[in-house]
């Protein structure tokens, strides 16, 4: 299929890039010229693991991009909108839809075959129907249903992971306003075998995709509520609580011969230092807000950003346990981005720690194996050392505090261990064994 996709952030880049890479031919739009020539040029404007392979396989044979979203639109069966849609506190700023909306109804003033334009960016129910459809008619002329179809196909792509989620997906679904709509969106996923497929409308795909993201932030919640828990009775650590949790065969059944099913499932289920990204914290407030419009007071989901917005502030409790006055201590942080395998800041529980620790008046060096550039961006006052090095950013450290479960970090212990004297290790995802490390302490410990 002839494929535009516009918008080439995380979900829009890695949708085309993929898209691309199961034989299709991607036109991926972006108003920004520089991330244009990077694209063309196989370069990736963004980190994400796996990206870079598939865009140099693919770009110049099945995928290119443009800054002409008519000319997109008119070489193209299908258009995916992948825009940002932020939250502004009360409600998503749809300025972005609504713009590409009205230029694809421009562009389909002229265009004489019949076209599907599917929103993919996340919105809330009701959008595709109640915002994009008028304005595609209103630009365009034309009646949705016969002279062009209206659809909505969520993602569920985890920042790290996104490649691999999107050409091993676990399910599609397609929400259209009607059977023809939906076909054309099959035929799309068609070179994805044997993967679920959930046909329905729009509104219903749009709660799907919130409903999914809101029950993995209450997850993570729960978990940080029990660690705090721990915390505050004394004696227990979490760690032990939730490796008693995990092993119900509810939450990881096992298969013959003992493996279990998707144990990644219960990485959810573990106490941290919060949850951060361009998903969970905004489609969660989202929701939220989207409820209380309707008249339904979301009080579940109310408490799991509460939670979260204090959760960060839990590394700094744990550090004045240790040192009551963080004045001139030498911190170093490790761990910049939101998670692992993404050079993502955006809602990072770092974020609120380091402005913690400099209103404090800490000593801080921050090492991140792939962030640093987006860090730099946010902390450019010179009040944190950078380092581009694990072993160098630790040295002469008081407290080193663990932020992001990257694989690098697991050794630490070895690391540490030849220090002298010991800082403190304040293990903020709970990743490491508290016996390998002589000064250690961590969040529900």
């Amino acid at each position: 299929m002839q494929v535009a996709v516009i918008g080439t952030g995380y979900v829009g880049l890695v949708s085309g890039v993929c898209l691309a890479e199961k034989g299709h031919s991607v036109i991926c739009v972006d108003i920004d010229a520089e991330k244009v020539d990077k694209i063309n040029n196989a370069i990736p404007p963004i980190y994400e693991r796996g990206l870079e392979t598939l865009l140099k396989k693919n770009a110049g044979t099945n995928l290119e991009a443009i800054t002409d979203l008519k000319k997109a639109i008119l070489e193209s069966d299908i258009s995916l909108i992948a825009v940002g849609t932020p939250f502004d506190g009360n409600s998503i700023d749809l300025t972005y839809i609504e713009e590409v909306a009205r230029q694809i109804g421009e562009a389909l003033k002229e265009k004489t075959d019949y076209h599907v334009v599917v929103t993919k960016s996340t919105v809330v129910p009701g959008t595709t129907e109640e915002t994009v459809l008028p304005l595609l008619e209103e630009y365009s002329g034309k009646k949705a249903g016969r002279d062009f179809g209206v659809g909505m196909n969520p993602e569920f792509l985890r920042e790290g992971e996104a490649v691999d989620d999107f050409m091993f997906p676990d399910r599609i679904v397609l929400g259209g306003i009607d059977d023809k709509t939906r076909n054309v969106m099959a035929e799309l996923y068609s070179p994805f075998e044997g993967v679920d497929i959930v046909r329905t409308t729009p509104k219903t795909a749009e709660l799907i995709k919130y409903t999914a993201n809101s029950l993995l932030a209450t997850m993570i919640s729960f978990s940080n509520e029990i660690g705090n828990l721990c915390t505050a009775l004394g004696g227990i650590d979490v760690v032990d609580v939730m490796r008693g949790v995990h092993l119900d065969k509810r939450l990881t059944p096992i298969m013959e011969g003992g493996e279990r099913i998707n144990p990644s499932f219960t990485t959810y289920i573990e106490a941290g230092c919060g949850f951060g990204g361009s998903c969970f914290p905004k489609d969660v407030k989202a929701l939220v807000a989207h409820g209380k419009k309707a008249g339904l007071a979301m009080r579940l989901l109310d408490s799991v950003i509460q939670t979260n917005d204090v959760q960060p502030q839990k590394i700094i409790e744990i550090m004045k346990k240790h040192y009551p006055s963080i004045n001139g201590v030498k911190v170093a942080i490790l761990g910049l981005a939101f998670k692992p395998g993404t050079d993502d800041m955006r809602e990072s529980p770092a974020i609120p720690i380091i402005k913690g620790l400099i209103d404090e008046n800490a000593v801080i060096k921050a090492y991140d194996p792939v962030a640093k550039e987006e860090a730099m961006k946010l902390f450019n006052n010179g009040k944190i050392d950078f380092c581009d090095d694990l072993s160098l950013t630790v040295e002469g450290a008081e407290v080193v505090a663990l932020l992001t479960r990257w694989d690098e970090f697991n050794i630490l212990p070895e690391l540490l261990k030849n220090m002298d004297p010991q800082p403190l290790l304040i293990d903020g995802r709970r990743m490491l064994n508290k016996d390998d490390i002589t000064r250690y302490d961590g969040i529900g410990l």
